[in-house]
């Protein structure tokens, strides 16, 4: 019996897809493999298998150390391993035990950067077959199964700004006399000067790494829809076509991972921190674009046909569904306790201020981009969607996405209703979204709704990763510093 016959994940139409992997191998002539996973913090970890290995991992898996599933943003073990009790809270991790990487075999993808390797999405699975649900992709499909269980489904597009630089010196990460843990990141200079939105000229002045960027999501098979110059130096946005939610979260993962190497063999470091550390730089954010469908007919459930009568357009139920309007004060009533998984560095809290095209108070507007719901759409219009303006680039979007989904099921549970849309998004006086990643952590443990959905022994979880990346920041010397390894150098 194969390891994927004991995780009962094994099915006919499987077999089918691995014997097509196990051809498409052979007959694209790839020689490495390349098993890859998310961990808590949405970046790929994996392992790289020759042709022949993978082959055999389709059904048998791969085997990988347990403590890559408890590492802060620095690559440092949260929890005492090899100390009795050390892991109280989590057995099965004891002694840094092994899991196993199971690969979805219809993930194959070849890598357009690297002729000859490909890569596969794995997901983790305990040694005795049973699923570990702390991995961060099957928290969002367990939600994602909530979400089915009223006929519904969720669409997500992705609108996600960056910065691209260009390499000027590798010598800070190869000097070995520079060595540390985390180490500095490349010297860098801009790719343009920033300060005129969508300029053409500026375009034209960052053609070189804004193609490399195309042409890599388009052989990766990613829905990308445009390229755009963003506002601060530097800076730039990419924005996809919607689709389903995990797959939304699967190409995020991809994107992310497949322009940073891309980029960097060409001469460029590409960054999805929100906050570069650098003088007068402009955040990055991540808006997520999202709507309902129904499933059986995969019509946009957001939408309703004719404005509620004696609403206006500052109403909810003026433009979306009376399910959507449940699902917007879901959000609403959980806002505080989803930041920190939309927001999950201590960088990223210092985009919520006033006037910068972020939010800074628990509030939607009627298609205000200074409010952190955006409501977007009419009556009769099949794109009505909310958009989540509170997320950063670096977030783990599998945990971004099961975020909307618990807050928005509890709206629909609740029956809640949204108050009048907000015409002054910065005004004084309103709710304030966390402004510390402590802060964000304690109201995530503070919301009943949130660590029911994502079970209490994930929020245990995800919370101590979280507080040690938080003390380590408090206790450096340089917050800066700090943040430019950290941060600069690896997301």
């Amino acid at each position: 019996m194969s390891f994927a016959d004991r995780c009962g994940a094994h099915t006919p139409a499987r077999e089918q897809a691995c014997q097509r992997t196990a051809r498409l191998i052979e007959a694209t002539g790839v020689q490495q493999v390349r098993m890859g996973w998310c961990d808590a913090h949405g970046m790929l970890r994996g392992k790289t298998l020759t042709a022949s290995a993978a082959t055999k991992a389709l059904r048998d898996g791969v085997g990988m150390v347990g403590t890559l599933m408890l590492k802060d943003t620095a690559d440092r073990t949260a929890w005492k391993v090899f100390e009795p009790g050390g892991t109280a809270d989590l057995p099965a991790f004891a002694g840094a035990a092994n899991l196993m990487l199971l690969p979805d075999p219809d993930s194959f993808t070849p890598l357009p950067w690297q002729p000859g390797t490909a890569w596969l999405r794995c997901q983790p699975w305990f040694m005795d077959g049973t699923p570990v649900h702390l991995d961060t992709r099957r928290v969002l499909q367990e939600a994602l199964q909530r979400l089915a269980q009223h006929g519904l489904g969720l669409r997500t597009g992705l609108e996600v700004e960056f910065h691209i630089y260009r390499i000027t010196s590798e010598r800070p990460q190869r000097n070995p006399e520079l060595a540390a843990w985390p180490g500095l990141p490349p010297d860098v200079e801009m790719i343009h000067p920033g300060y005129n939105l969508q300029s053409e000229a500026m375009m034209d002045m960052a053609h070189e790494p804004m193609d490399i960027v195309l042409r890599t999501a388009q052989a990766l098979g990613l829905p990308l829809q445009s390229l755009e110059i963003e506002l601060g130096p530097s800076q730039v946005e990419a924005v996809f076509d919607a689709t389903d939610a995990l797959q939304a979260a699967d190409h995020m993962v991809l994107f992310r991972n497949g322009v940073r190497q891309a980029l960097r063999r060409a001469g460029y470091h590409a960054t999805f921190m929100c906050r570069p550390p650098f003088p007068n730089i402009m955040s990055s954010g991540w808006h997520l674009h999202q709507s309902l469908v129904h499933l059986a007919t995969s019509q946009n459930a957001c939408m309703r046909q004719q404005p509620a009568p004696g609403s206006t357009p500052v109403d909810a139920r003026h433009t979306l569904s009376d399910t959507a309007c449940h699902w917007l004060a879901g959000l609403l009533a959980h806002a505080r306790g989803m930041t920190v998984l939309c927001t999950p560095t201590t960088n990223g809290f210092a985009r919520f201020r006033p006037h910068a095209l972020a939010p800074q108070t628990v509030c939607w507007g009627r298609d205000n981009r200074g409010a952190m719901l955006r409501v977007i759409g009419g009556a009769g219009d099949p794109a009505t969607r909310i958009e989540n303006r509170v997320g950063e680039p670096a977030a783990n979007p599998y945990l971004y996405m099961a975020a909307q989904i618990h807050a928005g099921l509890d709206g629909m549970a609740q029956g809640l209703q949204a108050p009048q849309a907000s015409e002054h998004p910065y005004a004084e006086g309103g709710e304030n979204i966390p402004t510390t990643l402590a802060g964000g952590m304690r109201a995530l443990q503070e919301d009943a709704a949130l660590c029911a959905g994502f079970g209490s022994g994930f929020v245990q979880y995800y919370s101590r990763i979280k507080q040690q990346e938080g003390e380590r920041c408090a206790a450096s010397e340089d917050p800066v510093d700090f943040e430019r390894r950290e941060y600069f150098s690896r997301i």
